[in-house]
């Protein structure tokens, strides 16, 4: 996002004096420009101007040297020394300054970025009453040299004195105001812009930058360093490049330092200096908005060819990075063997190639400032993965008459602080389609909007805004010709969007509309609101993560090779290397939520999340590539919908910690993987559908604890249970960290056709039997639950059976051995009388010969 300077933004438009970054914001908020954050000055305290007295170097034990220096700062810092000027001692680990020069020092109180504060200490057997400051050390970019030497830097040593505020100096003293432009506002990506927006919001006069050199008659537009476009097969029908100009440059001593001021304004807009060529170029294109380059002149042949990338070529970018190039990348090349663009020496609007770069021997420059078309420098920038401050601009759309004011504005600047001299030849290469004019009917905004506009209104605001109106050929309408920095201004209703937007939100009134019956929630979100809302009142808490992974968090949860949930769906273009694919389990993205609370000391948790997994069937190919700029046809829709994977949607838990708290009460309790289980059926419970609880084995929960969750037709529609002790391990939880997971659609598939009624309430009391049975090791418990169940519903007329609930289970001695007894308690209920003693005892032996018949259990003695 484009960062403001307020003192640079001054010189366009004219600004209240003391106006604050926040007043700022709140100024701009009215023309849509969103503030993203205010960054305070950079430095706060005693910074101020120095010159050194002394230096004296002190070897140390260690090896290093450092100096010991006596630095005069002002008489209102100095301290008095007895034989000597006043000054303060400093000590100091540069060696690129000497005695005499003029230097940046930080006093005790001073704050520096960090923030570092800064204190008198001592250090190497001296006390070091300040700091002598680097560039790096002020925020101001990298080192180069060590310490900042100001008259190094192209300030005047004659209006510099020990003791001057250097805050103000180097312009660290300022707010910065950084807004947050939409895609279709990339003129604000720029000085100009904003201004001009302020200027809008505000009345205030706004000078364009652009203006004192766009009278461009005085010279010639072919003669200069040649240029062609080559184009023959344009994506989505729209040539790369309509406009292209180059500059030439002599005689500049192009990496020499830039001006003080200039340095200053690109680090506030967060750029790094560099040397002159390169920050003028990234100076105009913040001030104009118009992306640069400057070649070394000596390093490039003509013509400068603009074309597509041909098969195996690569380049090797500015960044020390070889691309390898697609066939649709837009380049830039040169002709150092004869033919045409025959070396590439730039990915158009991208990033420049690394063998035309400026060099510290670099005394002829090659300017260059062009018009490409925002969907291919996207695409470019995205393919890879590149997203360079010029592609930022490009794709969202250029003024494509800057180019020309662009060079012009670049070349002034290097000859007035790098000397040299301009060719009066230049060359301009434009071919930029004329745009179609839009008829607007001058009501339809008061229609859209619902604020009666009046015609002088609508014409007077897209005058405002740079358009010229003409009368329509009918009576109430016009026709609008858009400025050229506003690309995005194509149809009527873009047209009705700025009338609203210059003549206030704040005055549009709001009405909500009325609800119409009938259509509210479906089924099925209600279904799964009613899961979420049961999960959150048996204490979870519900949460929602991003559905992008990596291989490597789904080996952490330990799948195995041929495990499903492994064939995932990959991105082409993700927002992390390190996570390429859609999820295919929610686990993989909710324990990386737990993992993060855990770290942060909250073990007690209980979370839960539903959302979507992206599972891609065996065989599944990608969707078909839509063409660009054009509406894709029935056919196109339905392949790419045909290549949509299945995304069901799934609903999981994780519990870590206690599940109920320590205190007077008692110790607490730990979660155990019942907890899971008894997760798992509330969210069947929740929609009516009765899971059944079996044995089961699956990744990443413990071989000997997870249960499989069935549906009543014995569909498999999740595990729940202890995690396994290697993944826990893995992910840094708490030990017997217990989770669930299940797939919601399938639960919501498997609901009654009728939802369920609810019963007459009895007034009679309930009668309790125990059972405590006799089975084999290896028999669920779960299954004995469900025999138990249905051999003790309707044995007698009358009688409910309300719950069936294991309450024991032993294996000792009282048993055979492979044997376990399970104790189960029966609560029954009669609807229309007291139940006898003979009517629940018939119950219990149903339940009884029912366990038996199906897995040989007997009463326990």
């Amino acid at each position: 996002m484009p960062r403001i300077p307020l003192t640079w933004l001054g010189e366009l438009v004219e600004l209240p004096p003391g106006t604050t970054a926040e007043q700022l914001a709140a100024d701009l908020v009215r023309v849509g420009l969103e503030e993203e954050a205010v960054h305070p000055a950079a430095v706060t305290g005693p910074l101020v101007v120095g010159r050194v007295l002394e230096r004296t170097p002190e070897p140390q034990k260690n090896g290093k040297t450092i100096n010991w220096c006596r630095v005069d700062v002002g008489p209102e810092h100095n301290e008095e020394v007895p034989g000597g000027p006043a000054s303060r001692g400093i000590v100091c680990g540069a060696h690129n300054f000497d005695v005499g020069d003029l230097v940046v020092v930080a006093l005790p109180g001073t704050v520096l970025p960090g923030p570092f504060p800064i204190s008198a200490r001592k250090t190497y057997g001296h006390v070091s009453d300040g700091m002598i400051c680097s560039a790096r050390e002020l925020g101001l970019g990298e080192d180069h040299e060590g310490i900042i030497v100001l008259t190094g830097l192209g300030f005047d040593e004659a209006v510099l004195t020990p003791g001057q505020d250097a805050r103000s100096l180097l312009g660290l003293d300022e707010e910065v105001l950084e807004v947050n432009v939409t895609p279709d506002r990339g003129y604000c990506f720029s000085m100009r812009g904003v201004a001009r927006e302020y200027a809008h919001a505000t009345g205030s006069v706004f000078q364009d930058p652009a203006e004192p050199v766009a009278d461009d008659s005085d010279a010639p537009a072919g003669a200069g360093f040649a240029v062609e476009v080559h184009d023959e097969d344009p994506v989505h029908g729209v040539p790369g490049c309509d406009r292209f100009v180059t500059q030439v440059v002599r005689g500049v001593a192009a990496s020499a330092p830039s001006p003080p001021w200039l340095q200053r304004r690109l680090s506030q807009a967060g750029m790094r200096p560099i040397g002159l060529a390169v920050d003028v170029t990234n100076y105009v294109m913040l001030e104009l908005g118009q992306p640069m380059h400057a070649y070394d002149l000596a390093q490039v042949v003509a013509p400068l060819v603009v074309r597509r990338a041909r098969a195996g070529e690569t380049l090797r970018t500015l960044d020390d990075q070889v691309r390898q190039l697609h066939q649709e990348d837009l380049l830039i090349t040169d002709s150092p063997d004869g033919s045409a663009g025959g070396r590439v020496v730039g990915l158009a609007g991208v990033m420049g190639g690394a063998s035309s770069e400026v060099g510290p021997a670099t005394t002829d420059l090659l300017l260059e400032a062009a018009h490409f078309d925002p969907v291919t420098v996207a695409r470019t920038a995205r393919r890879h993965r590149v997203p360079s401050e010029a592609s930022r601009r490009f794709e969202r759309g250029v003024d494509p008459a800057l180019p020309v004011v662009a060079v012009r504005r670049a070349a002034a600047l290097l000859v007035e602080h790098g000397g040299g001299t301009v060719d009066t030849a230049r060359t301009d290469l434009d071919q930029v389609p004329a745009r179609p004019p839009v008829v607007l009917d001058l009501d339809l905004p008061g229609r859209l909007v619902g604020v009666p506009y009046t015609h002088h209104e609508v014409r007077s605001t897209l005058v405002e805004i740079g358009c010229t109106v003409q009368d329509g050929e009918q009576a109430g309408t016009a026709v609008v010709h858009a400025p050229s920095w506003r690309p995005d201004l194509v149809v009527p209703v873009d047209l009705v969007e700025e009338v609203a937007r210059l003549r206030g939100y704040d005055a549009i009134p709001s009405t909500v509309p009325a609800a119409p019956a009938g259509r509210g929630l479906t089924p099925d979100q209600r279904a799964r609101r009613t899961v979420a809302q049961a999960l959150v009142g048996a204490g979870f808490v519900e949460t929602l993560s991003y559905p992008f992974v990596g291989p490597q968090q789904l080996d952490v949860l330990g799948l195995e090779a041929d495990d499903p949930r492994r064939h995932a769906l990959t991105l082409l273009n993700p927002l992390s290397e390190t996570q390429p694919q859609m999820r295919t389990t929610l686990l993989v993205t909710l324990l990386e939520t737990v993992r993060r609370n855990v770290g942060r000391g909250l073990e007690d948790l209980a979370v839960s999340e539903t959302g979507l997994v992206t599972t891609p069937a065996p065989g599944w190919s990608a969707a078909p590539a839509l063409p660009g700029g054009v509406r894709p046809t029935s056919e196109q829709l339905r392949a790419v919908t045909a290549a949509v994977p299945a995304q069901p949607r799934h609903v999981a838990g994780v519990l870590t910690g206690r599940r109920e708290p320590a205190g007077w009460s008692g110790p607490g309790r730990a979660v155990d993987h019942a907890d899971a289980v008894e997760a798992a059926l509330l969210v069947g419970r929740a929609v009516g559908v009765e899971l059944t609880v079996v044995q089961g084995r699956s990744a990443p929960w413990h071989p000997g604890r997870t249960a499989r969750l069935e549906t009543a037709d014995g569909v498999v529609v999740g595990h729940a249970g202890e995690l396994h002790p290697k993944v826990v391990a893995a992910l840094g939880l708490p030990a017997r960290t217990v989770a669930f997971e299940v797939d919601l659609d399938a639960v919501l598939a498997a609901r009654p056709d009728a939802p369920a009624q609810a019963g007459r309430l009895s007034a009679y009391p309930p009668a309790k039997e125990d059972i405590a049975l006799v089975v084999d090791q290896d028999v669920p418990a779960g299954a004995v639950l469900a025999a138990v169940r249905q051999g003790a519903q309707g044995v007698v007329d009358g009688v409910e059976v309300e719950d069936v609930s294991l309450f024991d289970v032993y294996s000792g001695p009282q048993v055979p051995q492979g044997s376990r007894s399970l104790a189960f308690s029966l609560r029954t209920r009669g609807q229309d009388r007291t139940l006898t003693a003979q009517e629940t005892a018939a119950v219990r032996q149903a339940a009884v010969e029912e366990a038996g018949r199906r897995f040989g259990a007997t009463l326990r003695a």
